[in-house]
């Protein structure tokens, strides 16, 4: 999604909303302009066909207007298309009002200069084919324009000319801006894809890494885990011995089982199954296997009643994230000799909020969420990079800061993607 609206920002279908802005006030200002030159300033001019061609456009702008809601691409060719009917309404007008000596007539260089700023070489050559085209017409077929004198000899022309220019400058400086403006917004967005692409990339290396040290582990575990029960047959009669050995079975069975849900955890990404549960269901079991890895950890939970009772679809990687996010606030919280963590649950505005707080020495810099720089001196710095990755990938948005106790973490989710149908 937010690719697809970055695709929007420039090009043909940023072009085509433009001119249809700029189509309403072309409306207006041609209405007004009629109606005064009819009946204020009395000039014989053909009202009727005028008011028709200023109607006719008015139908096309509804059309257009319908057209950009639709999810269907602009083109554009399409994009050409719009151009070109609103420059033969313009020189429609103009062959009523005196054709290519109508001061107006510079209007038809505005398409040239939006689509210059919009669209490719060849788009903005048949559009300017398109202008000189429609003012080669006027020039030579044309109703005359009646041009009396007006406040003590002073040329209506010129007064006409200094009213385009005027208009000529407001619609080129306002809507090129917003193209231009619309144009940096997307090198911002470029930018920010490719710097998620290179730690996207780093994580996946990481990654490749660990399945294979995950694959190689398994032998050296596996050897261990048959040796030691023959250890402890041979030394039945150290009890000492016989504690550490029990020890070392469980930390071997531990391995095993991280091992083991490194690869159910591989399956499930791979399958982008979701798994249904509550809210609450979810938490606990982020809370039971978190207290498992930090059982010295002192967690406070502030989940309302409300939001415990919603259903999510938990997307892989959900549940990683919310107990790497803990880990790190529980690593944040040792360096200044406290156990406290603290995890806020809120449901608003169609967002799911986890706030993690600590009570360490927060981040070098206030936000600072990248790879490599959590700002935990005995850590990888993969935690935020991780949480962020499935923040991103769920069309969330992972934000960090200082708080007066430490630093806090808030990983915000909409609830459109992860809320249960």
């Amino acid at each position: 999604m937010p690719h697809r609206q970055a695709s929007r920002r420039i090009g043909p279908f940023a072009l085509a909303r433009t001119l249809a802005w700029l189509r309403l006030c072309a409306i207006a200002g041609q209405s007004v302009a009629v109606l005064v030159c009819a009946l204020w300033m009395h000039l014989a001019i053909p009202l009727l066909p005028l008011l028709t061609g200023i109607g006719a456009l008015a139908v096309f702008a509804v059309f257009a207007a319908w057209r950009l809601s639709q999810p269907r691409p602009v083109r554009e060719w399409e994009t050409i298309g719009h151009v070109a009917v609103d420059t033969l309404v313009l020189g429609y007008l103009l062959y009523f009002t005196g054709g290519a000596s109508n001061p107006f007539v510079t209007l038809l260089l505005v398409p040239i200069a939006l689509a210059a700023a919009a669209l490719s070489v060849r788009a903005v050559l048949a559009v300017a084919a398109i202008a000189g085209v429609a003012y080669l017409l006027l020039a030579y077929r044309f109703v005359p324009l009646p041009m009396p004198m007006h406040g003590g000899g002073f040329p209506l022309h010129v007064a006409g000319m200094g009213v385009n220019f005027v208009i000529t400058a407001l619609l080129l400086g306002f809507f090129i801006n917003r193209l231009a403006r619309a144009l940096r917004m997307q090198q911002l967005e470029v930018q920010r894809v490719r710097e998620r692409a290179l730690r996207d990339e780093g994580i996946l290396a990481i990654a490749t890494q660990a399945a294979g040290a995950a694959h190689e582990l398994n032998t050296p575990l596996a050897t261990m885990r048959m040796l030691l029960p023959e250890l402890r047959r041979e030394h039945t009669s150290d009890q000492g011995l016989a504690e550490d050995l029990t020890l070392l079975e469980a930390q071997v069975e531990r391995c095993r089982g991280i091992l083991r849900e490194m690869v159910a955890f591989g399956q499930t990404q791979l399958s982008q199954e979701a798994e249904q549960m509550p809210l609450q269901a979810f938490v606990q079991g982020c809370l039971e296997r978190f207290q498992l890895l930090r059982p010295e950890a002192e967690l406070a939970l502030d989940l309302p009643e409300t939001a415990a009772r919603l259903v999510l679809r938990v997307p892989p990687g959900l549940r990683h994230a919310l107990i790497n996010l803990l880990n790190n606030a529980a690593d944040a919280s040792a360096a200044r000799d406290s156990d406290a963590v603290e995890l806020q649950i809120r449901c608003e505005h169609g967002w799911l909020e986890l706030t993690v707080r600590d009570h360490g020495p927060g981040f070098d810099v206030d936000g600072t969420v990248a790879l490599g720089r959590s700002g935990k001196q005995g850590g990888l710095g993969l935690g935020l990079a991780l949480a962020e990755a499935t923040a991103e990938r769920l069309d969330g948005e992972l934000a960090a800061g200082n708080t007066e106790q430490g630093a806090q973490v808030r990983l915000r989710l909409p609830l459109a993607a992860i809320g249960a149908d």
